[in-house]
């Protein structure tokens, strides 16, 4: 008879327990989608849940520089690529540091010279900042990707880090047979100021007949630095969406302190009067980001001056957004799309002429469903993730 009474008691407080449990779990699981229902909302707009979970994150301090992604979200694979880090001389007769992704079977492999974001400022950006995009350009176009440590601003002012950008591009020419690089399929890239970067660097060999360079994949880049009434400048201003005015115009007060510099097609190609004979042209911009009107105005530029131009909008995101493709569906859309653009490129099959724009939409039916639900997962991730730091 005590048996029983003890196996009664014993089964009611299990019962009790799995019932605050599971009232637990419903109370964390409403906090979550209270929390990402309250991120999604702003002053410009409501977001979409996955684009609302990040840019909180960021804005919080959620994530560090050392965090991995959660592991629900990635997959290993086996590395086909090997990497080296050293420096070059510029023409200048400094170093300067590069990071080298190569496929480790024999080629010829395509180049692709690669400049990072970053506001052309010192600790805003760097070949390690972007390595994951580096790397995994060079893995899924079975490129030669050499990501160039351009030197910044304070200390470098226009034109250190466009000669830089140049001078690693003829560099690759003559040393890319070290890689199974071919150097007849050269491509530039980058994003952001890496974007403005890129485009120079087109300009440039274009004008001292240098390297000729196959196609550029401009990823959401500056590509003014004078005061126009721009308004996805004047809209998402506030920083919030990965990039501020404050530092646009930090970045133009440091890296062109002379207003003369401004004016540079090196600088502006927006302004430039001459962008006839550049390489065909990828263009992608986001929806919330200050520098959208601008790379729409330089794709619809180059196309008046005879460059075919493929420009992908990307609604929904913010600037920035490809370097998240390991949790963004959107992220990674755009990067599956420049590695098809360049291999195209590369293999001569590009041929778009004048100017397409494609609007790209968040993603719907079962896509959009995972892309909710991961959204809702990250949260908690990161909401369990920062609980643990604080106690």
């Amino acid at each position: 008879m005590k048996d029983k009474k003890g196996f009664k008691l014993v089964l009611n407080f299990v019962k009790i327990g799995t019932t605050i449990v599971v009232l637990l779990i419903i109370l964390f699981i409403s906090y979550v989608m209270l929390s990402v229902h309250n991120w999604s909302f702003t002053d410009e707009g409501r977001l979409p849940p996955k684009t609302a979970v990040i840019l909180h994150a960021v804005s919080n301090n959620m994530i560090t520089s050392d965090m991995k992604p959660p592991r629900f979200l990635t997959q290993s694979r086996p590395s086909k690529i090997a990497q080296e880090d050293f420096s070059i001389l510029a023409s200048d007769g400094k170093e300067i540091p590069v990071r080298v992704y190569y496929p480790k079977n024999k080629g010829p492999h395509p180049v692709i010279l690669y400049y990072h974001g970053g506001a052309f400022l010192e600790g805003y950006g760097s070949i390690s900042t972007h390595d994951n995009i580096i790397r995994a350009l060079s893995a899924r176009s079975q490129s030669v990707v050499i990501a160039v440590g351009y030197r910044l601003a304070p200390q470098y002012v226009f034109p250190t880090a466009v000669n830089d950008s140049y001078d690693a591009l003829v560099w690759a020419y003559e040393n890319a047979d070290k890689y199974n690089g071919d150097v007849s399929r050269i491509a530039v890239a980058g994003d952001s100021a890496g974007g403005n970067l890129a485009t120079a660097v087109a300009i440039m060999a274009r004008d001292l007949e240098g390297p000729e360079i196959a196609g550029q994949a401009l990823l959401y880049p500056i590509t003014t630095f004078e005061d126009l009434p721009l308004q996805s400048r004047i809209i998402y201003d506030s920083g919030y969406y990965l990039l501020s005015r404050s530092v646009m115009v930090r970045a133009r007060d440091l890296y062109t302190p002379l207003e003369k510099m401004w004016l540079s097609p090196y600088t502006s190609p927006l302004n430039a009067e001459n962008l006839e004979d550049l390489p065909p042209t990828l263009i992608i911009t986001a929806e919330f980001d200050p520098l959208k009107d601008e790379g729409e105005q330089y794709g619809e530029k180059l196309a008046m001056s005879g460059v075919p131009v493929n420009h992908l909008h990307y609604e929904g995101v913010m600037h920035g957004f490809i370097s998240f493709y390991e949790v963004m569906q959107m992220g990674d859309h755009g990067l599956r799309q420049t590695v098809s653009y360049l291999k195209n490129v590369f293999e001569e099959k590009e041929t778009l002429t004048g100017y397409e724009q494609t609007t790209v939409y968040r993603s719907s039916g079962k896509e959009g469903l995972r892309e909710y639900v991961e959204a809702y997962a990250i949260a908690a991730f990161l909401i369990i993730n920062q609980f643990i730091k604080q106690h």
